[in-house]
């Protein structure tokens, strides 16, 4: 679909967006080149080296389900939440749901040090990586994130406090 001269990006979103749910293949095309780029941003920090399989199956799951979006205008906050949802869902497929003892990571002066972010990332559960790239990425509130992992605000709150906790002592160790 070509943009029309003078029309905003949500405006032109929300025509792909209405088009796709018509059956239009070309606006879908255009749909999934806009979306692709941000479920990886949104998946790969929750599912790490499974985030390319989890933003896969959260495009299906979106193609899949185009049709009950009532709001167009919504598009980007109804497809993070089926991205967090297929990340989780991806991680724990993978056998990462267990969180391995973190005192085994380098001390401070390690050369390694600098890489050892993503290892960080990698030894909490998919849940803690969640809420923190929900929160300290995405820059949610905790009664949203709360409301698109489907748990209460107190249980962000402690698994983001938990979360937290874990990834400074293992990064300050």
């Amino acid at each position: 679909m070509r943009p029309v001269p003078g029309e905003r990006s949500d405006d032109r979103t929300a025509r792909l967006v209405r088009a796709a749910q018509r059956g239009d293949t070309l606006a879908m095309a255009e749909l999934l080149d806009l979306l692709a780029p941000y479920v990886g941003r949104v998946c790969g920090p929750i599912a790490l080296g499974q985030g390319a399989d989890a933003a896969q199956e959260t495009l299906v799951a979106v193609f899949k389900s185009l049709r009950t979006l009532k709001d167009p205008a919504a598009l980007h906050g109804w497809v993070r939440a089926i991205a967090v949802r297929e990340a989780i869902r991806t991680a724990h497929r993978a056998a990462r749901t267990v969180p391995v003892d973190l005192s085994a990571l380098p001390t401070r002066g390690d050369p390694q040090l600098s890489a050892d972010i993503r290892d960080v990332l990698d030894r909490l559960s998919p849940e803690h990586r969640a809420v923190l790239m929900l929160r300290d990425v995405e820059g949610l509130d905790e009664r949203a994130a709360a409301a698109l992992l489907g748990v209460r605000t107190g249980t962000v709150k402690s698994r983001l406090h938990r979360a937290r906790d874990t990834f400074r002592k293992a990064w300050t160790s």
